[in-house]
């Protein structure tokens, strides 16, 4: 007799739900997501990922976490697209879902109340501290939401943003260490200052 655990049995039997992994850069989003993703596979479900097509980091088709997991993926230019390639599937994952328009809320609804497991990436908050795009709304429809936290690189406590060490205000701005630094609250705050008085 095979005895599956309490997880297993909830990867297998779980279906319409809404889980959203949120937080700043570094903090290992990408790499839950790919986690759930391969255990879904494991457990014999049909899965398909989609990423946004700016997003060209790592990789142009591939989703790839910092930590160089990487998992197979479809880019796509808009959320809409996600409904046309999520026939038959059972598990649908989004990566760096904070670059999708609104649309994507609809989206991940209608999946859900179709009986699809939709798995959400992204950040939170932008650069400086404003709720990003569709996440706020995902996160208030999820069933479940779970965050994650970076390392401050300054004192070593949780991380609560990522703060863009380029002078550039455009608010999608793709980039890794040498844009951005994941700090804690306090570390963000003299961050502010010291760029303030800089530039006085």
């Amino acid at each position: 007799m095979v005895v599956f655990s309490e997880d297993h049995n909830q990867e297998t039997r779980c279906r319409g739900r809404i889980e959203v992994i949120c937080g700043s850069m570094f903090s290992g989003k990408t790499e839950e997501l790919i986690r759930r993703m391969k255990r879904a596979k494991f457990a014999r479900q049909r899965v398909e990922i989609f990423k946004p097509a700016i997003d060209t980091r790592y990789s142009e088709e591939d989703v790839v976490s910092h930590d160089n997991n990487i998992i197979k993926s479809t880019p796509i230019d808009s959320s809409a697209s996600i409904l046309l390639f999520s026939s038959e599937i059972d598990v649908v994952g989004i990566d760096e879902a904070q670059f999708f328009d609104e649309g994507l809320v609809y989206v991940c609804n209608e999946l859900a109340n179709r009986g699809v497991r939709v798995i959400i990436a992204g950040l939170d908050m932008d650069f400086k501290g404003i709720p990003f795009g569709p996440i706020p709304a995902l996160c208030a429809i999820a069933d479940e939401v779970t965050k994650v936290h970076a390392i401050c690189v300054k004192c070593g406590d949780l991380a609560y943003i990522s703060h863009r060490t380029v002078d550039n205000d455009k608010r999608v701005l793709l980039g890794e260490t040498t844009e951005y630094e994941p700090l804690c609250r306090c570390c963000y705050q003299k961050a502010l200052k010291e760029e303030s008085k800089n530039k006085q």
